[in-house]
């Protein structure tokens, strides 16, 4: 399908103790997500537990899940919580973006 980037909107809900950020790709029946859950606190923050980053192979390549874990890094930064990168995805990009250290659990 190429490099292109695609039309990306991010959702984000809360399911129990956890919870799932889901991208609908303009144009695509398949989504993608990044699941998290509660993962205790850490200094007197909350830790969210990046446990799964699944893009389906029909919108594989448009950023899709680089999209979901920039938001889940944002949310971190505005929400004050911090994110322990269980996910192999997750950790490969905290360890590409150095500045993202003060979010990581």
């Amino acid at each position: 399908m190429g490099d292109e980037r695609a039309k990306v909107t991010i959702t984000h809900h809360v399911q129990g103790t956890g919870g799932r950020y889901v991208a609908a790709v303009e144009g695509a029946a398949e989504q993608g997500y990044l699941e998290w859950e509660a993962g205790g606190e850490q200094n007197g923050r909350d830790v969210r537990i990046a446990a799964h980053t699944i893009v389906p192979r029909a919108i594989g390549g448009r950023g899709v899940a680089g999209a979901l874990v920039e938001r889940l890094v944002e949310d971190a930064g505005r929400q004050g919580f911090l994110v322990r990168p269980d996910c192999s995805y997750v950790a490969r990009r905290f360890a590409e973006n150095p500045d993202w250290a003060p979010f990581r659990a």
